[in-house]
């Protein structure tokens, strides 16, 4: 059994993350900004609790004793920021998890970011839509802080391979994919699968992973 952290599990992915963890036994320390919001997620040996993925003494004392850390926190909509909190967020977990003594730290992203059959990245196919693009192009800049000041970090950066099946159920496997595919599908509770797999016993290092 580990202890796991989980920073933005009041989401759709962080919720599932929770839930597998549980599922194989491990203590988990359920991150979400309101907890009162999310009293659901309490469940055994799971704790709630109040913090800021942006602020590195938040995810410093959230993080200590804890074997590895799972970011699925993002914001989307009006009167968001994007590219400030992503970029802040991966500054904060870099300083604060290398100062809660933790190396693994294994985060949810981007399809969009992934190199589509012809190498070019999803993000910028013809036809990509507009409207989509800020959002990537913050998630991206969040990926490029662990790529240039992660080095202290064993960090792996996990996406669907296209997008989620909203309504999809636990099948209990995955597959691995090379390149971005827009018509690939996965359900959360699958995309759990490889969060834990990750977490607890660590296989890829400084890269993006795509599962369908």
């Amino acid at each position: 059994m580990s202890r796991i952290v989980i920073f933005g599990a009041g989401g759709r992915a962080g919720r599932q993350a929770v839930a597998e963890a549980r599922r194989r036994g491990h203590e988990v320390t359920a991150v979400v900004r309101d907890p009162a919001r999310y009293s659901g997620l309490a469940d055994g040996d799971v704790r709630i609790a109040a913090g800021d993925v942006t602020d590195v003494a938040d995810v410093a004392a959230l993080a200590a004793g804890h074997d590895a850390a799972i970011t699925a926190a993002a914001v989307y909509g009006a009167g968001t920021d994007p590219d400030a909190f992503f970029t802040s967020a991966a500054h904060a977990l870099v300083k604060g998890l290398r100062q809660a003594g933790v190396d693994r730290l294994v985060a949810v992203g981007l399809s969009a970011l992934l190199p589509g059959p012809d190498g070019t990245r999803l993000l910028d196919a013809p036809g990509f839509p507009a409207e989509f693009r800020p959002f990537c192009l913050a998630h991206a800049a969040g990926l490029e802080v662990l790529r240039v000041e992660g080095g202290a970090l064993d960090w792996v950066y996990v996406s669907p391979a296209g997008d989620f099946d909203h309504e999809g159920e636990r099948t209990g496997h995955y597959d691995m994919r090379e390149q971005g595919d827009t018509a690939a599908r996965i359900s959360y509770a699958d995309f759990a699968l490889i969060l834990l797999d990750e977490a607890e016993t660590p296989r890829h290092f400084r890269s993006h992973l795509a599962v369908a």
